[in-house]
């Protein structure tokens, strides 16, 4: 009896880890078990699996064509080849790493009802590059925040702070610190417990990233916690150093073209009573002249003061959609893994939501930048008019070998058609023994001028 008692027991511990172990695989990935509470042939099931589908595809093309618009608009422009730039390039390929290899791994996942199809070894990749892009993505934000608080700061001297070797690198840590963080603890099996390990053995068709509370803690306070409060800080250090100096300065010019202005009315020698009371009596009235003339006076410091604050105010715009997006992420993270999946279970969709609004975040910066920065604004214009030309000049010359002359390709008037069509004609009178398919050829190419 004892013995059978004692036997009892130990299954139960046993299978208490297993439940444990299976509990927090179904809750890592929000597709590996789907157990909606319609049925799969209704229409209101469908619909949402459609719109799942459409949102996820969505956010990834979008994280695609946004962040190599970056990109391109800031090698084709040489006006945005600044330090800052160059952080935001980097974050950009970063993002779109992430769309490629992590997003669409994961919308592989959800549109096959939470079957991994690509074996054992390549879900340690995913996981892997999963960790890995998305902590590039989040030190890049700390790095461009910290470029902007020097270049607000002490802009005396940023040059001396921010040099290119610098710039390299913080690049180079950026880029070269996530790996320790995902690659070698993943591949070692150090994230996970022996329970998962198991489990995965015999189910290599699921997918699951279940880790431990020691990973949970140092990889969420690397990846998230420690970059968040860093960024946290560096921004509200940039807002009041902003203001401090845009007040400064607007009370140094407007004090500056007031005694300019009175000095004039009143003469030199005019005494420093009589000028005060002047002020004193003008001073409302003619504020916002005396702003405009200061402003007049001195353009260069004026520009780059506005500047300042522009980039200010996108930085906390990024930080601030930052933590909208990856806090959830973060907290059900850590919370999972502190609290037991057993305990604190989560819905399948609460899973995938999270995961989503986190990938968003790719998705979200270039939007920011072309919203809120001007030089970008123009830059992503410019980039997508002159991709219409190109595409517009492969599409006239495709249709016109395709097809019989006369045609007519340009967007110019009628008038000049006629007048190169009458060109062309002169040509072939003039020079009659040309073949049939010169003439043709010679005839398309004055149409599409």
């Amino acid at each position: 009896m004892n013995e059978f008692m004692k036997i009892t027991e130990r299954k139960s511990n046993s299978t208490e880890s297993i439940d444990e172990t299976i509990c927090s695989d179904r809750i890592a990935n929000s597709s590996v078990y789907n157990s909606p509470a319609w049925p799969p042939d209704s229409w209101l099931f469908c619909f949402l699996i459609a719109l799942k589908i459409v949102v996820m595809a969505f956010i990834i093309i979008a994280a695609l064509f946004g962040n190599l618009l970056v990109i391109v608009s800031v090698m084709r422009h040489r006006k945005l080849r600044v330090i800052t730039n160059y952080f935001v390039v980097s974050l950009a390929l970063a993002d779109m790493l992430v769309a490629i290899w992590a997003m669409c791994f994961n919308f592989s996942v959800e549109i096959s009802g939470g079957r991994w199809i690509f074996g054992y070894f390549m879900c340690d990749v995913w996981n892997s590059l999963d960790v890995y892009f998305s902590t590039a993505s989040i030190l890049h934000l700390c790095c461009i925040s910290v470029d902007r608080y020097y270049a607000i700061v002490q802009p005396l001297d940023y040059p001396l702070i921010m040099t290119n070797v610098r710039l390299v690198l913080m690049l180079a840590v950026v880029w070269c610190s996530p790996g320790l963080l995902s690659f070698l603890p993943i591949f070692m099996e150090w994230y996970t417990t022996s329970d998962h390990l198991e489990f995965r053995k015999k189910n290599p068709h699921i997918c699951t990233f279940t880790v431990n509370r020691i990973y949970s803690v140092i990889s969420s306070s690397v990846s998230f916690w420690v970059p968040g409060m860093v960024m946290i800080f560096m921004y509200y250090r940039i807002y009041m150093e902003a203001d401090r100096q845009e007040r400064m300065l607007y009370r140094s010019k407007v004090a500056a073209a007031l005694l300019n202005k009175h000095l004039q009315i009143n003469g030199i020698s005019a005494g420093l009573s009589s000028l005060r009371q002047s002020v004193d009596e003008g001073l409302v009235s003619e504020d916002k002249a005396a702003a405009a003339e200061a402003v007049a006076t001195d353009p260069g410091s004026s520009s780059k003061m506005k500047r300042e604050r522009k980039a200010a105010r996108t930085l906390g715009i990024i930080v601030s959609a930052f933590l909208a997006c990856w806090l959830p992420f973060f907290l059900w993270y850590v919370i999972s893994a502190l609290c037991g999946y057993r305990s604190c279970y989560s819905p399948p969709w609460v899973v995938t939501l999270v995961f989503w609004v986190g990938y968003f975040n790719s998705a979200l910066n270039p939007l920011i930048y072309a919203y809120f920065n001007r030089e970008f604004r123009v830059a992503f214009k410019k980039t997508l008019e002159n991709c219409c030309e190109a595409s517009s000049y492969l599409v006239c010359r495709k249709y016109s070998i395709g097809r019989d002359p006369p045609i007519t390709c340009s967007n110019a008037s009628s008038e000049l058609h006629g007048n190169n069509y009458l060109r062309a004609e002169a040509i072939v009178q003039r020079f009659s023994n040309l073949s049939e398919q010169e003439v043709i050829n010679l005839r398309q190419s004055e149409a599409c001028i």
